[in-house]
């Protein structure tokens, strides 16, 4: 696995963990980071978005290697 595929399989990690806890708990880890609305939480959710637009591509890419 390259680089790119460790950061988007940590952001995949961070953006799961974080739904769980919206769902369990009513908590949203990233806004309580970085404060409800802030511009950097809504970086780390496009990141987080975009790493699982990736990882469909590149599962789609490997499905078709074989």
């Amino acid at each position: 696995m390259g680089a790119m595929d460790w950061i988007a399989m940590v952001l995949l990690i961070v953006g799961g963990i974080n739904w769980g806890l919206v769902g369990l708990f009513d908590v949203d880890l990233v806004a309580m980071l970085f404060g409800e609305g802030s511009a950097l939480g809504r970086v780390v959710y496009v990141l987080v978005g975009l790493s699982a637009l990736y990882s469909i591509y590149t599962s789609s890419k490997m499905s078709r290697a074989r």
